[in-house]
């Protein structure tokens, strides 16, 4: 396991889902736990079944007083953050894209894109001005090729792929990494949002025959989360089970 042991992670999504399961890894290896989500009911109880200073916070990470709100208070009670995985996320509904929502596609875009940009803004100068830091931004495999009926998510997700390359290189001169993960689909409560035609399509999509599951993501995230990976940055690690290889 590795050691994360006086190191303040901030997990964002970390009430469920691939955010929980990484939640889960930091803390076995010693890391205090702060949950950024929506759900606060959820993430309360998920932060005191994790233990060990665990806190959890109400953030919309759409809305940038929010997250800012967030760090603020993070940085007064955890007196830092090392660790930024940043998980929360939306998939949205699934149409062609002539008959797709304005405002949904706007709502998607909000939370995956401009979410991910206002946490990484909020948490930045912290690791800046210590000198030290990982971050880790959940993408998709659909930020790679594009799921059909999903343009939303799979535009969002594409961007997210690109802002973490452009992060990682302003901050390559420093001790701090920058790198995002791009899954096939897991199960998790996200599916409830997808219609099961698009669900079949995805399945179909994997050369592995199955879903990613939660601890093989936490897995590979806790490495890029850890000291041992201080040379990769601006980079994107495929957990797509064989379907993209590039």
């Amino acid at each position: 396991m590795t050691d994360f042991t006086n190191q303040t992670a901030i997990v964002t999504g970390g009430a469920q889902g691939i955010g929980r399961a990484v939640a889960n890894r930091l803390a076995a290896g010693g890391a205090r736990i702060i949950i950024w989500d929506r759900d606060k009911t959820l993430a309360d109880a998920a932060a005191e079944e994790i233990g060990g200073g665990a806190l959890a916070y109400d953030v919309d990470i759409s809305d940038w007083a929010s997250v800012e709100a967030a760090m603020s208070a993070t940085l007064e009670t955890a007196g830092g953050a090392d660790i930024l995985v940043n998980s929360a996320g939306v998939a949205g509904s699934n149409a062609p894209l002539a008959d797709y929502s304005v405002e949904e596609f706007r709502t998607i875009t909000e939370i995956n894109l401009l979410g991910t940009f206002h946490v990484n803004r909020a948490v930045v100068p912290t690791m800046i001005a210590q000198s030290y830091g990982r971050i880790v931004n959940i993408a998709s495999v659909a930020g790679k090729e594009g799921n059909p009926n999903a343009s939303a998510y799979s535009a969002s997700k594409a961007g997210v792929i690109g802002l973490t390359k452009s992060l990682g290189k302003e901050l390559a001169d420093k001790d701090i990494a920058v790198n995002c993960v791009t899954p096939a689909a897991a199960r998790t409560r996200i599916f409830d949002q997808m219609a099961q035609e698009h669900i079949d399509y995805m399945l179909s999509k994997i050369p592995r025959g199955r879903f990613l599951e939660l601890d093989e993501a936490a897995a590979m995230i806790a490495w890029l989360c850890s000291k041992e990976n201080s040379f990769t940055t601006a980079s994107v690690f495929d957990l797509s089970g064989g379907r993209a290889t590039y």
